[in-house]
């Protein structure tokens, strides 16, 4: 609608002046602009009557994604209506802003070097720390939905991407530039128009920089309403409705983080929202965890002079999240049963456990009951002391 009065946003949820996120929203009302509503509206409407027709055809319509056709449009749309009716025109707010360089030595002026004044101060490592995990988890986040749009569903190397996020971001900061990172715009562009190798990651950051040092005019004259329907469109289709109800379909351990983390995301940070959504998760796995520690058997017979027989088989990794419900079977196990306590399949067992266990055998004789053990064949003890 061409509100535009605070582009980068806060961090913060609450801000210093009172608003927030959504109350945000609602001054947009009072500082409308027509005519980027109308550039905004015609962007939309050319995205999806082109892709819709692209997909029809075969011919060099094919070559051109609508977001390019839209962007063009939006171009074409300000540089008319400048010359022939400058009441429709946009203003230069509502407009892409990018430094025009008149010649080299203008251009060599936007390069500028780190103030290395500043390598003592313990605020720049606090917000180095913060850029890079935030980057870092947000490159994450773009790898992922990346590979959900990939036709041919092909996995990202992650280390290799934040690798290269971070050499990428030491040069960026050596020539005073801004922290980079993965752009999902920019990923779904090159899918869109039918890439299919990494050199179009390549191809598509060459083809910028030349068209930022050649072009700047031109792309100074880029609505910012053209480019706000692209992102709603691509936003959609990442978060569109069917995910949520797939997300509801696989039950409350899939949808409670879930939804917990675009609660966090949009009412606190990325990194605030993230990490209350894996701590939900965290918790999930830890009660999963506690009930899965063991299976128990119980063979009763119909003959009153024969004892019952309890089968107890322990899971692969049994930590002291267990403890308490292996006690609880242990202690419940009636007078004068015959037990057989099953940890061939143990890979691991925490020392809280094996103590439960123990401390069971040394009372069980007093209760009458016979304690059987099976344990694995281990080159190592359970508890894991004693040589490799």
């Amino acid at each position: 609608v061409g509100y535009y009065a605070d582009p980068e946003g806060e961090l913060e949820f609450v801000q210093a002046d009172g608003e927030n996120t959504l109350s945000a929203l609602g001054q947009m009302w009072a500082h409308i602009d027509i005519n980027a509503i109308v550039v905004a509206v015609g962007a939309l409407l050319i995205v999806l009557a082109w892709d819709k027709l692209r997909g029809k055809t075969s011919g060099l319509m094919r070559l051109f994604p609508g977001t390019l056709v839209a962007v063009a449009a939006g171009i074409a749309y300000q540089y008319l209506c400048v010359r022939h009716a400058p009441a429709l025109a946009l203003s230069p707010e509502h407009l892409v802003t990018v430094p025009v360089a008149t010649d080299w030595q203008a251009f060599a002026a936007l390069f500028t070097s780190p103030d290395w004044s500043r390598v003592g101060d313990p605020s720049i490592y606090l917000t180095a720390a913060t850029l890079a995990v935030i980057a870092s988890l947000e490159t994450l986040l773009c790898v992922e939905a990346t590979d959900k749009l990939d036709p041919q569903k092909r996995v990202t190397p992650t280390n290799r991407e934040l690798f290269a996020q971070g050499a990428g971001n030491v040069l960026s900061g050596l020539i005073g530039g801004l922290p980079v990172t993965q752009v999902i715009v920019r990923s779904s562009a090159n899918i869109q128009t039918g890439a299919r190798s990494k050199l179009s990651a390549i191809v598509h950051g060459v083809l910028l920089m030349i068209c930022v040092l050649a072009l700047p005019r031109v792309l100074n004259m880029i609505p910012l309403a053209v480019l706000a329907s692209v992102l709603i469109l691509v936003g959609y289709k990442l978060a569109h409705p069917s995910l949520f109800r797939a997300m509801f379909a696989l039950g409350p351990t899939q949808a409670i983080p879930f939804f917990v983390t675009v609660a966090g995301v949009v009412f606190t940070d990325l990194l605030t929202g993230i990490s209350l959504g894996m701590t939900i998760a965290v918790l999930f796995i830890l009660h999963r965890n506690y009930q899965n520690s063991h299976f128990m058997h119980i063979e009763s017979h119909p003959d009153p002079d024969q004892r019952p027989l309890v089968t107890m088989h322990l899971a692969e990794d049994v930590t002291f999240l267990n403890k308490g419900a292996i006690l609880k079977e242990l202690s419940g196990l009636a007078e004068n049963s015959r037990v057989v306590i099953d940890t061939s399949d143990c890979v691991n067992i925490d020392y809280d456990a094996l103590e439960i266990i123990d401390d069971f055998r040394a009372t069980a004789a007093a209760r009458g009951i016979d304690v059987t053990m099976i344990e694995p064949q281990l080159a190592r003890p359970l508890n894991g002391v004693g040589p490799n």
